[in-house]
């Protein structure tokens, strides 16, 4: 399991209609604050501020095909050249992290092939290095510094 220290949130929340909403920076959007956007805002930031990856890098929530099937990753970041590089799973708090949802991120990397592929539900991290077709678990994320110049 990875150690994620998240950094102190500093989002903007508002409230609708009784329905709470959390503003992404990144798309530019309120979205429903639901316990899963929790998590990959909160991931999001700790990539940014703790693992130094730049935002720029960063894609959220886009489609891609399995397929004949529509689907969406949570996270996707790239490499200094735009090639997808790690793609991140995020669960609500309460869902636990079992194989299903690992084998869920797998199947997506069927369609956009990855070096690291991430599951999290916020308070447990797993992650895992693609080598030679197996994985590798990780001990902890590669910083952006380090891995920039491979």
């Amino acid at each position: 399991m990875l150690k994620i220290d998240y950094p102190q949130p500093e989002f903007r929340i508002k409230t609708e209609k009784g329905k709470e909403f959390i503003f992404d920076a990144q798309r530019r959007k309120w979205l429903a604050l639901t316990p899963e956007e929790w998590v990959r805002q909160n991931f999001i930031q700790y990539l940014i501020k703790e693992k130094k990856y730049p935002l720029s890098l960063i894609a959220l929530e886009k489609e891609i095909m399995l397929g004949e099937l529509k689907k969406r990753f949570d996270i996707l970041v790239y490499d200094k050249d735009h090639q997808p590089w790690m793609m991140i799973e995020c669960k609500a708090g309460e869902v636990k992290l079992s194989d299903d949802v690992l084998q869920q991120v797998l199947r997506y990397n069927i369609s956009v092939p990855v070096k690291y592929i991430v599951i999290t539900n916020g308070g447990f991290t797993y992650g895992w290095e693609k080598k030679d077709n197996s994985l590798a678990e990780l001990i902890e994320l590669p910083g952006w510094e380090k891995d920039k110049n491979e």
